[in-house]
């Protein structure tokens, strides 16, 4: 039974790409010119925080779609956060990489 509970468990987090983040604060990590994980869900209110974990290379998170500004660049072990105070689902992209992209979904 308990080989099973352990199967189910990692088939959670291999399969589905989308994080639900809990009580603690969101994290999304920047490596390898990827968000990880590229989708993550939240409650409103909550802040989420992207880390830069590359090795040299500079990233910005911009909500362009919402109109807002690109995020200033953020520099290896350094972070952007932003804090969501509407539901909905919110897309954004890294302003000097723009195949790098990522979403955000606000509920209640």
């Amino acid at each position: 039974m308990k080989w099973q509970s352990l199967l189910l468990i990692f088939m959670l987090f291999t399969i589905n790409p989308v994080a639900i983040a809990g009580e603690e604060n969101p994290l999304v990590t920047i490596k390898k010119f990827k968000f990880i994980p590229q989708e993550i869900t939240i409650k409103r209110g909550q802040t989420v925080r992207w880390e830069n974990r590359e090795k040299r290379q500079f990233h910005s998170v911009w909500f362009e779609a919402l109109g807002e500004e690109e995020s200033d660049y953020f520099f290896p072990d350094e972070f952007h956060e932003r804090e969501f105070t509407q539901t909905g689902s919110f897309p954004y992209r890294c302003g000097p990489h723009p195949e790098m992209t990522g979403i955000v979904h606000v509920i209640k």
